[in-house]
C-alpha cells in the first residue's frame, strides 16, 4: 500500500462521511455541467477520486448504466457501496491511483471534484492528463473541479496546487478545449466557506 492510500483510508477511517469537509449532500454543481456536457443514461462516466462522494448517487437515479468510481482508499469506496446497499452492482468500483490508472474503456465524461489540486508535482500533474487522454476519446468532456486562488492552500493535512479557470486550462495543455467556467462556494460541515473553480473541457 502506497503513502497516498494509507494517508486517505486514514482519513475516511477517521471520521464519519457526513464529517468530512468535502461533503455535500447533493452534488448540484456536478450534475449541472456533467449535463451540459451531455450526460444520458447511456453516457460511460467515470468520477476520479469518487470515494464516497454521492455523485454516483445522482447518477444512478438518473438512470446512468455505465458508471465507474476511482479511488485510492477502499475504505472511501466501502462507504459507498454500503450506503447504496444492492444498487453498489450497478457500479465498476476500481482501487487505484488516476496518474497510474489504465481504462478498460474509452469514456465519454470525466469528473473529478478535488483530485486534481492535490497534484502539486508536476510529474503527477502530467500523468494525471495522460491518463485522461487515454480515457477520453476526441471529443469526450471532462469536469475537473479544484480549489479557487482564493480557496484553501491545504485539505487533509496536505499541500494543494490552486487555480483559476486560465490556469487550470493550461494546465490540462493543448489536449483539451475549455467550454465552460464556473466559480462555486462550498460551504463544509462546520460552516466554513471554501472558494472552488469548475471547468468544462473537451477532448480534441
Amino acid at each position: 500500500m502506497t503513502d497516498r492510500e494509507t494517508h486517505w483510508n486514514e482519513v475516511y477511517g477517521a471520521r464519519e462521511e457526513t464529517a468530512l469537509t468535502w461533503f455535500e449532500d447533493t452534488p448540484a454543481v456536478s450534475m449541472t455541467l456533467l449535463r451540459r456536457a451531455g450526460l444520458t443514461r447511456q453516457s460511460r462516466v467515470v468520477d476520479v477520486g469518487g470515494g464516497a462522494s454521492r455523485l454516483v448517487d445522482a447518477l444512478l437515479a438518473d438512470g446512468v448504466r455505465d458508471v465507474t468510481v476511482l479511488d485510492l482508499s477502499a475504505a472511501a469506496l466501502a462507504v459507498a457501496r454500503g450506503r447504496l446497499g444492492a444498487r453498489a452492482d450497478a457500479v465498476n468500483w476500481v482501487v487505484g491511483d488516476v496518474t497510474k490508472w489504465d481504462p478498460s474503456q474509452p469514456m465519454d465524461l470525466w469528473h473529478d471534484r478535488a483530485v486534481f489540486h492535490f497534484l502539486t508535482e508536476e510529474a503527477d500533474r502530467a500523468a494525471y492528463v495522460r491518463t485522461m487522454m487515454r480515457a477520453l476519446p476526441t471529443g469526450a468532456r471532462a469536469v475537473i473541479g479544484t480549489f479557487a486562488l482564493d480557496g484553501p492552500e491545504r485539505c487533509s493535512n496536505l499541500p494543494v496546487q490552486r487555480y483559476d479557470a486560465a490556469s487550470l486550462a493550461r494546465a490540462l495543455g493543448d489536449g483539451f478545449e475549455r467550454i465552460d467556467s464556473h466559480a462555486h462556494i462550498h460551504r463544509t460541515p462546520m460552516g466554513r466557506s471554501q472558494s472552488f473553480v469548475f471547468g468544462l473541457f473537451k477532448r480534441l
